[in-house]
């Protein structure tokens, strides 16, 4: 909890964390690397496609389409 605007002379009061998500990142190669998630049995793959792919001229055939980190956000912002 953060109490703002803070008392004139005095920090914010912040109390400690309620949830530390726990992510680890393992790199494939390029674009493409896993992401080991809570409460997921299995690893989340990430990668390039399309435009983004065009953009970091990463090769369809070297590297396959998958989804984006910034697909990610998007839906989660938006769920």
């Amino acid at each position: 909890m953060c109490v703002w605007p803070p008392a004139p002379g005095k920090p914010p009061h912040v109390t400690d964390p309620t949830y530390i998500s726990r992510v680890r990142i393992e790199r494939l190669g390029g674009p493409q690397r896993l992401a080991y998630i809570p409460a997921a049995d299995e690893p989340v793959r990430f990668g390039v496609h399309s435009e983004v792919a065009e953009h970091y001229g990463a090769d369809p055939e070297k590297f396959p389409p998958e989804p984006t980190t910034l697909d990610y956000i998007v839906a989660a912002a938006a769920g």
